[in-house]
C-alpha cells in the first residue's frame, strides 16, 4: 500500500491508498462493497477541497457550515477513513473555528459536535500526534456558562449549549500540553474562597479541564501537582458543600485513569465512610435529614468508578472495605425495603459489576494502545475477581424481586456471570425451577427470567468453570412453556423473550443419533445429544401454546359488537413477541423439525377461517415466519392453495361489486399477502399466479378486499424489487449437514465470526427487474390514466373509485420505490449567494437505474399534481382522496425503499438487543450472527436515508408548493397531515426555506383580502412548525428574520385576522413562546481568525489551487426597525400584537452591536405603556440597552506585596494573614477626603487573597484616569433619548406610580431587572437623576405598602451599586440623603417587605467598593444601634444584616467582633422568632471559624471561646440533677430572673444555633458540640411525641443532626468518651438516648470506627454494659442496637461473646424493690441474643437460632415466641431454605411455638 497522500495533495481515487484510521467493518459486507472504496475517496476529496476552499474564503454560512456537515455524513458512513495526517488536520481546523469569539451559537455547537466526534476513538491519535491549547476552550466556556449579559437579555443561549460544551472539554483535555496542569492552577487557585460561590465555580472548572491521563513520567507536572492538597481539602470538609460531589469526581476519574499510580490506601476508610454516608440511608427511628445531604450527594456513576479503580494491588484493602458496605446495606436490599434511597442502592448494584467487567476487558482483551497500560502488580487477579463477585452475590439476589423491578438485578446478574457463572447461575436457576412451577406469585417468574435472559450466553458457553451450563437449556425450555398464557400479558411478554433468547443461541436439531455414530464424545456432549432430542416436541408444544393463544385472541372473543375492530396496543405488542419468537425457533430449526412444524401450522391455517383484524394477523404472521425461512418448501403449499381459493371464490361475476366480501376469500388474501414477503427470487415460479390474482382481487368494490391485494401487490414488489440479507440462522450454512461432518451441539452460544459471516443476499436479478416492470406497466399504467383523464375532465369517476386507483399507485410506489430514480430536474438557484460549491453528495445503494424504461416516478409526480389541482377546484371536500394524495406526494419526494421512522425504531431495537446479549468483557464484536447481519443490514438503509443537503430542485419547488397550498386549504385534518410532510421537507432541501417563507407571509398580508380565515390559521401553523422539524418563524438566518417578524407583528391589521377565535389567539401566544423559547442569539460577526486559514490552505490540496474570491461581505443589519415602523400603526393595533412586536424586538438586544436610536425611544416609551405585560418586557429591555451604552473603565494592574508590604511566604498559605490585612475592613484607617479617597486601594471581588493572590491583580485606576461624566455634549443620540425622558418629572412620576402598584397580590417579589434598570441609569448618567428622583423616593420610603416599600427598596439598590464610580463629593452627598432615608423606610418594615429589603442588603453590600468600607459602619449602625425593642424590628434587621455581611465573608472581622459583643446579651431572649434568627446570625458570624488544610486561624470570632462563655451561663443546668422543665413564660418581664431561667432561655438560642449550623459550616465544631452533649442527653425525650414543647423536641433534633455529623478519626476517642461518661448517668432516659445516638454515629463513621481498633472495642462494651441496664426499656433498645452492630459486621459474634452471653444466662439474681415497686432485674439475655440475630435483621443464620435454641428456649417462652415469629414473617420467601437448617426434634418445638393451637382438637 502506498502511505497516505502525496505530498502535493492530489485528490484520492481509487488507486491511490492510504493507511485508514479506523472504518465502519459493516461496509465492507454489503453486496456492492468493492465500489465504496472509490466513492468514500471522492467524498474525500471533495469534503477537503471545499472545506478548505470555504475557510479560505472565510465564508462560514453556508460554506463551511455545510461542508462540516458533509464531514459528520462521511463519519457515520465509513467511520474515520481518512489518513492519520488528515484526521490532525481536520481536528486542529475545527478547533480554530469552535473557538473563534462571537461565533454564532448554533454554528459553534455544530462544530463543536463534529470535532467531539473526531476525537472520540482516543486510542488513533497520542499525545506526540496531537496537541490542543486549554485557554481557548476555557475563555468560550467562560464567555458562555458565565455570560456577563445572558441576564440582561443580550445573549440567547440554547439549553443544549452546556452538555455540548461539557463533552467538548472532556473530548479535549486528553491532548492539552504538559504545562497545562500548573497554568490551571495557578488561574483557578485564586478562587478557593470557601464562603464564596467562586469555590464551586474553580472546583468545578478543576473536575472538567485537569487532565488526568499523562505518561508516569510526566506525573510530577500532572496529578502530583494538586493530588495531595485536593484531598487534604476533600478530607478536612464536614458538611457536604456543593462542591465535594465535584472533587469526588475528579478523584474518581484520576484512580480509573491512573490505576497503581495513586497510593489510595492512607484515605480508603475515608472514602467508604464518605460513600456510606451519601447514600442517605434511615438509620434507628426519628432521623432528621439535613436537605443539603440529599441535594448534594455523590453521583453513583462516579463513586462506582472509584472503587472499580481502587480494587486490586498487593493488599486488596478495598475489596475488604467493600465486603464490610455490602454487608452493612444488604438488608436495605430486601424487597420489603423501600424510600427514596433505593434507586441509588439500585444503581451502585447495577453499575458496580459493569465497571469491574469494563476494567477486566481494559486489562486483559483490549488491544493495547498509546495509554499507558496497568502495570502488572495492580492488575486485577482471578482471586480478586472471585472475592468481588462473592461480595455482590448476595444482596444482587435480594434484589431481584425488589419493588423497583429487577432489571437492575438482571444487568448486574449479566455482568457478574460473565466474570464468574460457576458461583452465580446456580442461586439463580435455583430461584428459577421454582418460580416456573408457581402459579400464585407470577411477580418471581417475570423477575427470575429477566435475570435468566441476561445471563443467557454465560449459561450456554459453559467453558471450564461451568461446564454443566448447558445441560439447563431444555429444562427451563420446557418449563417456561406454560408462561404463553393468554390471560397474563406481562408474564407472556417476558416468556416469549425469554424463549427467543435462547433459541437464538442455540441450533434446534436432534443430535441424539450421534450417541451411536460418534465415540469420542465427552460426558457432557452425550448427555446434550440425548436431551436434544426433545427439541422436536418443544417446537410443537410452542405451537399449540401459540394456536391456544391466538384462539383466545379472536374479536369475537376480545370484543363487544360496537367496539372498535382495530388491534389494541397490548395486542399488537402480543402479535410481534409471537411471530418474532416463532420466527427465531424455525430459523433455528433442523430441516426435519421444520418440516413438521410447516405442516402443522399450513393445517391450522388452512383447516380454519380467521377474521383479518386480531387473530388473522397472528396466523398470517407465523406462516409468513415459516415462508421466510425455507421459502420454496413453504411456497409448495401456500401459493397454489391460496390462489386456487381466491379463483374458485371470485368466479362468481357478482363478487367484484359487493360492498361486503366471503370472510373465507379476505382470510385467504391475507395469508397470500403475508407468505410473499420473502425471498423475491423463489416468487418468480409462481409469478403468473400471483399477477393473475392481483389481477382479479384489486378492483374489488369491497374496501377491505383491495386493501389485502394492494397489501399483496407492494410485498410481490418489496420482495423482488429491494436489496436484504436473507437468512439469520445462528451458523453459517445452516444446520443441514450430516452428524458425521458437524455436531450442531459444539455451536451452542457461539457467537458470529464478523469475519466470516457469510451473509446471503437478495440483490434484484435482471429477471426480477424485468417482473417489477411488467407488474407496473400491466397494473399501474392503466391507473395512471384513468386518473389523468378523470384529472383533465375527460371521464367521470366516483370518489370511491379514485381512492381505490390512489391506493394501487401508492402500493405500487412503496414496493418498487428503491427501482425508481429520484425526481430529478433542474436546481432552484439564487436562494443563497455562496462561493463555495453546494453540491449534494451522492451515494450508491445497489440499483443501477436503467434509463431506458418508463420513470414511474415522474409520471406519478406529474399525474398526481394534476389530479390534486382539479380536487381543489371541483371538490376540496374529498378528503380521503386528498390524504391520499398527500403519502404519495411524502413518498415521491423521500422513498427509496425505507421509511425514517422504521429506520429509527430498527435502530433502536438493535441497540437494545446488543445491550441485553452483548459481551462487554471479551468485546471485539462478539455478538450473535443474526445481530451482525441486522447491523450490515441498518448500514445499508442508512445509505439510503443519509442525505445532507439534498439540492432543491424545480420538481421539489413545484410539490412544495403544492403541500403549502394543501397546507392553508379548508378542511384541518387535511392542513395537519400536509404540514407534517411539508416540515420534513424543509429540513431535507437546501435552503429551500427561503424560496417557501414569503409564499406563508402573503397570506398574512394586511393588504390582501381575498385570504380565509383557514388560511390565515394555516399559514400560522407553517410558521410556527412541529415540535421536531423547522420552525419558519425562527430560522437560524437573518434574511428569514428580516421578513418573518415584522410580517407577524402586521399580520394584527389582517382582515382574517380574528381575536374573538380562541384558536387564532392560542396560535400567537404559541408561535411567540416558541420564538422565545428557541431563539438563539444570531452571529453577525464571521471573522474567520488567520491561524484557521492557514490550516485550510494545508487541507486544500494545493494542485488545484483554489482562487481567493475575495473576503466576506460584513452583514450590515439594521435590526429590528421593521417592526418599528408597525409602531405607526398603533391606533388600530390590538394590544396582544404591541405585546408579540415588543417580545420579538427585544430578543434582538445583542452585546456587540448597540440598538438603533428609533427602537430605544420605543422602549423608553413603552416603559409607560398601558398593558402591564408590555411594561415588564420594556424594563428587561432598557437594562440591557443600558448595558450596551457602558463607557469602558480604565484598570491598571498592581502588585499585592507592594500594597501590604509583606512578602508572600512560599508554598500554600491561606486565610487571614497578613498579606491580605489590607482587604479587611478597618474602622479606624477609612478614607475622610478626596485625596485619602483616590489613594484607597479597593479590591471588589471578595474571593481575591483569601487563598492565594492571581498572577496579575488589576484594579479601577483613579478618578483621573477615567472617563468623564455623560454630559449633553458628549451624548450620542440613544444615550440623549434616554437622558431626555428620565429628566422629564411627568415621565418619572408617570413611571414610580407604575413601578409602584401591586402585580400579584402575596406574589410579588423584590425584582432583579428593574433593580438592573435602576443600577444601569445611575451608572451611566452618574446623579443626574437624582433630582427629579429624590422626592418620590422620599415619599415611598415613608408608605408601609408592600409594593411602595419593595419598589424603594429596588431604587435603592440599584443607586447605591450605581454610584460604584461616582466622585467622593457625590458619593458624600448620597449617602447624607440615603441615611435617614433608609432609618425611616426601615422603621416602616413589615412581614411582607423584609425578604425585599434583605435582598436590597445583599445587593448593596456585594460590591465592597460601592461601600467604600466607611459606609458599612453606617448602614451596621443604623441596623444594629437602633432603640430595637420590638422583637419583629429586631428580627427582620438582624435578617438584613445578615444577609449584607454574609456578602463580605472574611473581610469584616471586626464589625463580626461588634455583632456578636451586640448579641450575646440578647441570647436570652424569649420570643421563638428572635431565638431562631440570632441562630442563624451566630452560624454565619462562626462560619468563618473553619478547619481547612493550609489555611491559619481567623481574626473573625472563634467558636471555642464563645462555647466556654455560653458553658459558665449553663453551669446552673448542667450541675443539678433534676429535671429540667421549660416553664419559661413568652415575655420579657422586668427585673431580674434566676440564674437557672436565663440558662434555660439562653440554652434555648444555642439549641437553635447548633441547627442551623448543622445544614450551613463547612466543619462541625465537634470538640465544642461534645461539652453540651451531656446536657442534651440529660433534656432529649424517649418516645416520639410531637406533644412536647420546643425545648425537648430541639435537644432531639440536636441530637439527631449530631449523631449524623461526620467524625475526623482524632475526634472518634473524644466523643465515645463522653458516651461512657452520659452512660453512667443516673437518668435512664440519658442511657437510652446513648444507644440511639451511638447506633447513627457508628453507622455514619463506619469505616472510620472499623479502621480504629480500640475504638470497636469500646463501642462493643459500651453496648454489653448496657444490656445488663436495671431499665428494660435501656436493655430493648441495648439488644437492638447490638443487633444492628452484628447486622452490619461491625462486631462479630465471635466465641467471647457467646460465653459471655451464657455465662449470664445463669446466673438469676434476686428481685429488689425499688421506690416501692418490684423490678425483675433478670437481663433478657435470651431475648438479646436471638434479637440481636432476628428481628432487625433482614436475613440472619438459621444456624444461629439452632445453635441457640436448647439453651433458652423454655426459660424465655414468650419473648422467643415473638423474636421466632419476626423470623419467620421477614423469611417467609426462603422459608424452605431454612427449614433444613433445624433436626425434626426443634422443627415440633417451633411449630409448637409458632402454630396457634386449634379450639376443636
Amino acid at each position: 500500500m502506498c502511505r497516505g497522500t502525496p505530498a502535493g495533495g492530489a485528490p484520492l481515487t481509487a488507486h491511490c491508498c492510504f493507511v485508514p484510521q479506523k472504518q465502519i467493518v459493516y461496509n465492507k459486507l454489503l453486496p456492492y462493497a468493492n465500489k465504496l472504496d472509490r466513492e468514500s475517496n471522492d467524498i474525500l476529496a471533495q469534503i477537503k477541497g471545499n472545506l478548505g476552499r470555504a475557510v479560505q474564503l472565510r465564508e462560514l454560512w453556508p460554506g463551511v457550515l455545510l461542508w462540516t456537515r458533509k464531514l459528520s455524513t462521511y463519519l457515520r458512513l465509513y467511520g474515520r477513513k481518512f489518513s492519520k495526517e488528515d484526521h490532525v488536520l481536520f481536528i486542529k481546523l475545527l478547533y480554530e473555528l469552535v473557538t473563534i469569539p462571537k461565533l454564532d451559537i448554533s454554528i459553534m455547537q455544530s462544530f463543536a459536535r463534529l470535532l467531539i466526534n473526531l476525537l472520540k476513538k482516543k486510542e488513533l491519535l497520542s499525545r506526540d500526534d496531537l496537541e490542543l491549547p486549554w485557554r481557548p476552550l476555557y475563555d468560550l466556556y467562560e464567555s458562555i456558562l458565565y455570560s456577563k449579559t445572558e441576564h440582561l437579555g443580550l445573549n440567547w443561549f440554547p439549553n443544549s449549549v452546556e452538555n455540548v460544551l461539557k463533552t467538548l472539554v472532556k473530548s479535549c483535555r486528553l491532548y492539552f500540553p504538559e504545562s497545562a496542569t500548573q497554568e490551571m492552577l495557578d488561574e483557578w487557585r485564586p478562587l478557593l474562597c470557601p464562603f464564596d460561590v467562586t469555590m464551586q465555580k474553580a472546583i468545578g472548572y478543576f473536575e472538567l479541564f485537569l487532565p488526568t491521563i499523562m505518561p508516569p513520567e510526566q506525573h510530577h507536572k500532572g496529578f502530583k501537582l494538586w493530588f495531595d492538597e485536593m484531598m487534604d481539602l476533600w478530607v478536612s470538609v464536614q458538611n457536604l458543600p456543593a462542591w465535594e460531589g465535584n472533587l469526588v469526581n475528579i478523584f474518581a476519574r484520576l484512580a480509573n485513569d491512573n490505576i497503581g499510580y495513586v497510593n489510595w490506601d492512607p484515605y480508603i476508610p475515608k472514602i467508604f465512610t464518605r460513600i456510606l454516608r451519601s447514600f442517605n440511608l434511615p438509620v434507628g427511628t426519628s432521623q432528621m435529614v439535613i436537605p443539603r445531604y440529599l441535594t448534594n450527594s455523590y453521583e453513583i456513576g462516579h463513586v462506582v468508578l472509584w472503587i472499580s479503580s481502587m480494587l486490586g494491588g498487593p493488599q486488596n484493602q478495598v475489596q475488604k472495605q467493600l465486603n464490610g458496605l455490602f454487608s452493612s446495606i444488604a438488608s436495605f436490599y430486601h424487597p420489603s425495603n423501600n424510600g427514596r434511597w433505593l434507586m441509588k442502592l439500585m444503581k451502585l448494584l447495577q453499575r458496580l459489576p459493569a465497571s469491574v467487567v469494563r476494567r477486566l476487558h481494559r486489562e486483559r482483551y483490549k488491544k493495547p494502545c498509546w495509554i499507558t497500560p496497568v502495570p502488572a502488580s495492580h492488575r486485577l487477579t482471578d482471586q480478586d475477581v472471585t472475592d468481588f463477585v462473592e461480595s455482590m452475590k448476595q444482596p444482587v439476589l435480594m434484589a431481584m424481586f425488589s419493588k423497583t423491578g429487577s432489571m437492575d438485578a438482571a444487568q448486574a446478574l449479566q455482568n457478574l456471570a460473565l466474570m464468574r457463572p460457576e458461583l452465580v447461575i446456580p442461586p439463580v436457576l435455583e430461584k428459577t425451577y421454582p418460580a416456573m412451577e408457581t402459579l400464585t406469585e407470577p411477580h418471581q417468574l417475570t423477575a427470575t427470567l429477566s435475570c435468566m435472559i441476561g445471563m443467557a450466553r454465560s449459561l450456554l458457553s459453559g467453558g471450564r468453570h461451568y461446564p454443566e451450563g448447558p445441560a439447563h437449556v431444555l429444562p427451563l425450555l420446557m418449563r417456561a412453556l406454560p408462561g404463553v398464557d393468554p390471560n397474563d400479558f406481562s408474564k407472556c411478554m417476558i416468556t416469549f423473550q425469554f424463549i427467543a433468547t435462547f433459541t437464538t443461541l442455540v441450533p434446534l436439531v436432534d443430535c441424539s443419533s450421534a450417541l451411536h455414530e460418534k465415540n469420542d464424545l465427552s460426558e457432557m456432549e452425550r448427555e446434550l445429544c440425548s436431551a436434544s432430542a426433545e427439541f422436536e416436541d418443544f417446537v410443537l408444544q410452542f405451537m399449540d401454546r401459540c394456536f391456544a393463544l391466538i384462539d383466545s385472541s379472536t374479536l369475537e372473543q376480545t370484543r363487544e359488537e360496537t367496539e372498535t375492530e382495530k388491534m389494541t396496543h397490548l395486542e399488537s405488542l402480543v402479535e410481534l413477541g409471537l411471530s418474532s419468537t416463532f420466527s427465531t425457533i424455525l430459523t433455528q430449526c433442523s430441516m426435519e423439525i421444520f418440516k413438521v412444524a410447516l405442516e402443522k401450522v399450513f393445517n391450522f391455517a388452512t383447516t380454519n377461517i380467521f377474521e383479518t383484524r386480531v387473530a388473522g394477523r397472528m396466523v398470517a404472521d407465523m406462516c409468513r415466519a415459516a415462508a421466510k425461512c425455507h421459502p420454496a418448501e413453504s411456497h409448495r403449499l401456500f401459493v397454489p392453495h391460496c390462489c386456487n381459493a381466491i379463483t374458485h371464490l371470485t368466479a362468481n361475476e357478482d363478487v367484484s361489486n359487493e360492498e361486503e366480501l366471503d370472510k373465507e376469500l379476505l382470510w385467504n388474501l391475507q395469508l397470500l399477502s403475508e407468505v410473499t414477503r420473502v425471498d423475491g427470487e423463489k416468487l418468480l415460479p409462481y409469478r403468473t399466479q400471483l399477477v393473475q390474482t392481483l389481477q382479479l382481487t384489486l378492483r374489488l368494490r369491497c374496501k377491505q378486499g383491495y386493501t389485502l391485494a394492494c397489501n399483496l401487490l407492494h410485498h410481490i414488489l418489496r420482495s423482488t424489487a429491494l436489496t436484504y440479507p436473507t437468512d439469520y440462522c445462528s451458523v453459517p450454512g445452516g444446520f443441514n449437514r450430516p452428524l458425521q461432518e458437524y455436531l450442531p451441539i459444539k455451536d451452542w452460544g457461539r457467537p458470529g465470526d464478523l469475519w466470516n459471516l457469510e451473509i446471503q443476499w437478495h440483490v434484484p436479478s435482471v429477471e426480477e427487474t424485468a417482473f417489477v416492470f411488467y407488474v407496473l406497466d400491466l397494473l399501474l399504467q392503466p391507473e395512471l390514466q384513468r386518473l389523468q383523464k378523470y384529472a383533465q375532465g375527460e371521464q367521470e369517476m366516483s370518489r370511491d373509485d379514485v381512492l381505490q386507483s390512489l391506493c394501487i399507485v401508492q402500493h405500487c410506489l412503496l414496493g418498487a420505490g428503491s427501482m425508481l430514480p429520484p425526481l430529478d430536474g433542474p436546481t432552484v438557484t439564487s436562494l443563497v449567494p455562496s462561493m463555495v460549491s453546494l453540491e449534494e453528495t451522492k451515494l450508491y445503494i445497489g440499483v443501477d437505474y436503467d434509463e431506458s424504461r418508463e420513470n414511474y416516478r415522474e409520471a406519478i409526480c406529474k399525474v398526481m399534481r394534476q389530479l390534486l389541482h382539479y380536487i381543489l377546484e371541483h371538490s376540496e371536500d374529498d378528503t380521503k382522496s386528498l390524504f391520499a394524495i398527500i403519502k404519495i406526494i411524502s413518498d415521491l419526494m423521500h422513498f427509496r425503499g425505507s421509511h425514517k421512522h422504521e429506520f429509527d425504531s430498527r435502530w433502536k431495537s438493535f441497540t437494545l438487543v446488543k445491550k441485553s446479549m452483548e459481551n462487554r468483557l471479551h468485546g471485539k464484536k462478539r455478538h450473535i450472527r443474526a445481530l451482525l447481519i441486522d447491523r450490515v443490514l441498518l448500514q445499508h438503509e442508512m445509505r439510503k436515508l443519509l442525505v445532507e443537503g439534498c439540492e432543491y430542485k424545480t420538481a421539489h419547488q413545484d410539490l412544495l408548493r403544492d403541500l403549502l397550498r394543501l397546507s392553508t386549504s379548508t378542511y384541518s385534518q387535511v392542513r395537519s397531515k400536509a404540514q407534517n410532510v411539508l416540515f420534513t421537507a424543509l429540513g431535507t432541501y437546501s435552503f429551500c426555506c427561503r424560496d417557501i417563507t414569503p409564499r406563508v407571509l402573503e397570506l398574512l398580508e394586511p393588504t390582501r383580502t381575498d385570504v380565509t380565515q383557514q388560511q390565515f390559521k394555516g399559514a400560522l401553523y407553517c410558521l410556527l412548525g412541529n415540535h421536531c422539524g423547522v420552525c419558519l418563524a425562527n430560522l437560524h438566518d437573518w434574511d428569514c428574520i428580516a421578513q418573518t417578524w415584522p410580517a407577524i407583528v402586521r399580520s394584527g391589521l389582517s382582515s382574517a385576522m380574528s381575536l374573538e377565535k380562541p384558536s387564532i389567539v392560542r396560535l400567537f401566544d404559541d408561535l411567540a413562546d416558541k420564538v422565545h423559547r428557541q431563539y438563539e442569539t444570531i452571529g453577525i460577526d464571521f471573522t474567520v481568525p488567520e491561524s484557521a486559514v492557514l490550516l485550510a490552505q494545508r487541507i486544500t490540496d494545493s494542485s488545484q489551487p483554489t482562487p481567493h474570491i475575495g473576503t466576506p461581505t460584513e452583514q450590515e443589519l439594521e435590526q429590528g426597525l421593521a417592526l418599528q415602523q408597525d409602531k405607526n400603526q398603533e391606533a388600530v393595533q390590538p394590544w396582544k400584537f404591541e405585546h408579540i412586536a415588543i417580545g420579538f424586538l427585544s430578543l434582538l438586544l445583542r452585546d456587540d452591536y448597540p440598538l438603533p436610536a428609533p427602537a430605544v425611544l420605543f422602549f423608553v416609551q413603552s416603559l409607560n405603556h398601558d398593558a402591564l405585560v408590555v411594561r415588564k418586557m420594556a424594563i428587561a429591555a432598557m437594562a440591557g440597552i443600558l448595558k450596551q451604552l457602558k463607557r469602558e473603565r480604565k484598570k491598571i494592574p498592581v502588585s499585592p506585596c507592594d500594597i501590604s508590604g509583606v512578602t508572600e511566604p512560599e508554598g500554600l498559605v491561606a486565610g487571614d494573614r497578613p498579606g491580605n490585612d489590607w482587604l479587611q475592613y478597618h474602622g479606624d484607617s477609612l478614607p475622610s477626603t478626596q485625596q485619602d479617597w483616590d489613594h484607597f486601594c479597593f479590591i471588589e471581588k471578595t474571593h481575591w487573597g483569601y487563598y492565594c493572590w492571581p498572577k496579575k491583580l488589576v484594579v479601577y485606576a483613579p478618578a483621573a484616569e477615567q472617563p468623564k461624566d455623560l454630559s449633553a455634549e458628549n451624548m450620542n443620540e440613544r444615550e440623549r433619548i434616554i437622558c431626555d425622558h428620565f429628566t422629564d418629572p411627568m415621565f418619572i412620576k408617570q413611571l414610580i406610580e407604575f413601578l409602584s402598584l401591586e402585580d400579584r397580590k402575596g406574589k410579588d417579589k423584590f425584582n432583579p431587572r428593574r433593580f438592573c434598570l435602576f443600577k444601569g441609569l445611575f451608572r451611566n448618567y452618574s446623579d443626574a437623576f437624582l433630582p427629579v428622583l429624590k422626592p418620590h423616593m422620599e415619599q415611598l420610603a415613608n408608605d408601609s405598602h408592600e409594593s411602595t416599600q419593595r419598589c424603594v427598596a429596588e431604587i435603592i439598590a440599584g443607586l447605591v451599586r450605581g454610584s460604584k464610580h461616582w466622585s467622593f463629593s457625590k458619593v458624600e452627598a448620597l449617602w447624607k440623603f440615603l441615611i435617614p432615608l433608609m432609618r425611616t423606610a426601615l422603621s416602616n418594615i413589615t412581614v411582607e417587605t423584609y425578604a425585599d429589603w434583605g435582598t436590597c442588603c445583599i445587593l448593596c453590600f456585594t460590591s465592597w467598593e460601592i461601600l467604600k468600607p466607611f459606609r458599612l459602619g453606617c448602614i451596621f449602625d443604623i441596623l444594629i444601634f437602633e432603640r430595637l425593642i420590638i422583637s419583629f424590628y429586631l428580627c427582620s434587621h438582624l435578617y438584613v444584616l445578615q444577609g449584607g455581611l454574609a456578602q463580605q465573608e472574611w473581610r469584616v472581622p471586626e464589625l463580626l467582633h461588634r455583632l456578636l459583643s451586640y448579641l450575646e446579651p440578647k441570647l436570652t431572649q424569649v420570643y421563638k422568632n428572635v431565638r431562631e434568627r440570632i441562630g442563624s446570625v451566630l452560624t454565619y458570624i462562626f462560619m468563618i471559624d473553619v478547619n481547612l488544610p493550609y489555611t491559619l486561624p481567623t481574626k473573625s470570632p472563634h467558636i471555642a471561646e464563645f462555647t466556654e462563655r455560653i458553658l459558665s451561663q449553663l453551669k446552673p443546668l448542667i450541675e443539678g440533677d433534676e429535671e429540667i422543665q421549660n416553664h419559661v413564660v413568652e415575655e420579657n418581664g422586668v427585673g431580674e430572673q434566676d440564674e437557672r431561667t436565663q440558662a434555660i432561655k439562653l440554652l434555648k438560642t444555642v439549641l437553635k444555633w447548633l441547627m442551623a449550623s448543622a445544614g450551613r459550616s463547612f466543619s462541625t465544631p465537634v470538640p465544642q458540640q461534645l461539652q453540651l452533649l451531656p446536657l442534651l442527653f440529660k433534656i432529649a425525650p424517649v418516645e416520639n411525641d410531637d406533644s412536647y414543647d420546643e425545648l425537648k423536641r430541639d435537644a432531639k433534633t440536636c441530637l439527631s443532626l449530631m449523631s449524623q455529623g461526620l467524625l475526623y478519626p482524632e475526634q472518634i476517642p473524644m466523643v465515645l468518651k463522653v458516651l461512657h461518661e452520659i452512660a453512667g448517668s443516673s437518668s435512664w432516659h440519658a442511657r437510652f438516648s446513648v444507644l440511639t445516638y451511638l447506633q447513627t454515629m457508628v453507622f455514619y463513621n463506619l469505616f472510620t470506627i472499623l479502621s480504629n481498633e480500640q475504638a470497636v472495642q469500646d463501642v462493643r462494651a459500651l453496648v454489653i454494659r448496657l444490656l445488663e441496664d436495671e431499665q428494660l426499656e435501656v436493655r430493648e433498645m441495648a439488644a437492638t442496637t447490638l443487633s444492628g452492630f452484628l447486622q452490619c459486621n461491625f462486631l462479630a459474634m465471635d466465641a467471647s461473646m457467646q460465653t459471655h452471653f451464657e455465662a449470664l444466662c445463669k446466673t438469676r439474681l434476686p428481685k429488689k424493690r425499688k421506690r416501692g415497686s418490684v423490678v425483675d432485674t433478670i437481663p433478657s439475655v435470651g431475648m438479646i441474643m436471638l434479637k440481636s440475630h432476628a428481628v432487625y435483621t433482614g436475613h440472619i443464620t438459621t444456624n444461629t437460632i439452632a445453635f441457640c435454641l436448647p439453651l433458652v428456649l423454655f426459660a424465655l417462652r414468650m419473648t422467643v415466641k415473638k423474636t421466632l415469629s419476626n423470623f419467620r414473617r421477614t423469611h417467609h420467601d426462603n422459608w424452605l431454605e431454612h427449614k433444613q437448617q433445624f433436626t425434626d426434634d426443634q422443627l415440633v418445638v417451633l411449630t409448637d411455638l409458632l402454630v396457634s393451637p386449634c379450639y376443636y382438637a
